[in-house]
């Protein structure tokens, strides 16, 4: 071992002198493995921020759920979206919720919900007009995540009876109650007064903008039902949307889907040949299309950085070449006093290495420095997989620039070498 940490540490000291006395020519040799790193890694960042902060934009799909819609998420496996055969469907309706409820053997949740984007949330004098009023089911929080900062949910007996009480979003209780404590007032929607019982915590903008909590009034579905004709199934009524959460020990939730699609044709009526007239989505479908698109991208960026590696590794063999050639009579001389091949392979085979290392080090350098720029809603990271990746590059493209220059100073001719 001792010999090894040795051989370690001599290898180091002949790569940082050969840096130190070509510091030009060695600049210029790693540049190319520099920019290299840099375009395939920061790539790599760009594109993992991207599909981070896009994912959790759909977070309020949740996760682990199958939805029955009215319309898919995506296209057929043909690429067709045949929205005329979609829109003739009927809608999920509450005696479906309920019968899936009492049957479905496979769920862990359940809930039915529905919404209104164009709602107008009045209390005295003030008026948000950018609020989502949402309808939902008891079991709504077992399904989307409802964190309440202050007051509380409401029981089932309020969701089973239709009470007219709100829990309000953070950009909501601040417009309505700029200064003071919303929890115990009444606010007005369409008509009806609502007593708020529960304000939710402030999520902040998405990178998409996608809807948040921020911008929503939760009250019972059945209240929600006084004001909107919904959940009864007609094709022309304002939609309902259900949604089962499965267990976790159901991998890809095939059993839940595939018992949810029987039952579903049954209560439909739906004929053995005939069509399915509704849609299971899958929030993972919208994933795997952002996916697909980022490994395209991510691919590019290997294409764009390996030719700089390229360009970079033929100027480490280069400078590896030149290097074996200066140093040729030290080689003879080393061997001469009983230096093993092996002893000389390694270091040079070390020192390509080490510089092929530090120009990853640099291009690493550059990416991060980059990931310290303010992009907006937009976090750069640089992930330890990403700094991984490119070090581990580095290192391939060092070993196999050097393999050659290192081969052929570890064969000299003691003699042959100490003349030279």
């Amino acid at each position: 071992m001792s010999i090894i940490i040795k051989l370690i540490l001599e290898s180091f000291r002949f790569a940082w002198n050969a840096l130190k006395l070509n510091l030009f020519r060695t600049t210029l040799s790693l540049l190319g493995v520099t920019v290299g790193i840099f375009a395939i890694i920061g790539v790599f960042t760009v594109v993992d921020s991207l599909e981070r902060s896009i994912k959790e934009s759909l977070s309020f799909l949740g996760s682990g759920v199958i939805y029955v819609n009215k319309w898919p998420f995506t296209q057929d496996a043909n690429g067709e979206y045949n929205w005329w055969d979609f829109w003739k469907r009927p809608n999920p309706s509450y005696n479906e919720y309920k019968f899936l409820n009492e049957n479905l053997k496979s769920k862990s949740a359940m809930a039915i919900w529905s919404r209104d984007g164009r709602s107008v949330m009045k209390h005295e004098s003030n008026s948000y007009d950018d609020g989502t009023l949402v309808g939902g089911s008891y079991t709504y929080k077992d399904i989307f995540n409802v964190p309440i900062s202050r007051g509380r949910y409401f029981t089932e007996n309020e969701a089973g009876n239709g009470t007219n009480v709100a829990i309000i979003g953070a950009n909501v209780a601040n417009a309505l109650f700029p200064n003071t404590n919303g929890l115990g007032k009444r606010i007005k929607i369409k008509g009806q007064k609502y007593f708020v019982i529960g304000i939710m915590e402030k999520e902040g903008e998405s990178f998409m903008g996608t809807p948040s909590n921020d911008d929503n009034v939760i009250i019972p579905y059945a209240s929600f039902r006084k004001i909107y004709n919904t959940g009864t199934g007609r094709w022309n009524e304002r939609s309902s949307n259900i949604g089962i959460k499965g267990y976790d020990e159901d991998i890809g939730l095939v059993q839940l889907e595939y018992e949810l699609r029987g039952l579903l044709r049954t209560h439909r009526g739906l004929r053995p040949k005939d069509a399915d007239n509704f849609a299971l989505n899958r929030p993972e479908a919208i994933a795997n299309i952002i996916g697909g698109v980022f490994d395209v991208i991510g691919l590019a960026g290997w294409i764009i950085g390996g030719f700089s590696i390229l360009v970079g590794g033929f100027g480490i063999a280069n400078i590896m070449f030149v290097s074996v050639r200066e140093r040729t009579n030290i080689i003879g001389i080393q061997k001469s006093l009983g230096a093993k091949n092996y002893f000389v392979l390694f270091q040079f085979l070390f020192e390509a290495v080490f510089l092929s290392f530090l120009g990853g080090g640099f291009g690493l350098l550059l990416v991060f420095l980059l990931s310290l720029a303010s992009l907006g809603s937009l976090e750069l990271v640089l992930t330890l997989r990403n700094i991984a990746i490119g070090l581990g590059v580095s290192v391939t493209i060092g070993m196999i620039a050097g393999i050659i220059p290192a081969a052929m100073a570890s064969r000299m001719d003691p003699v042959e070498a100490i003349r030279a």
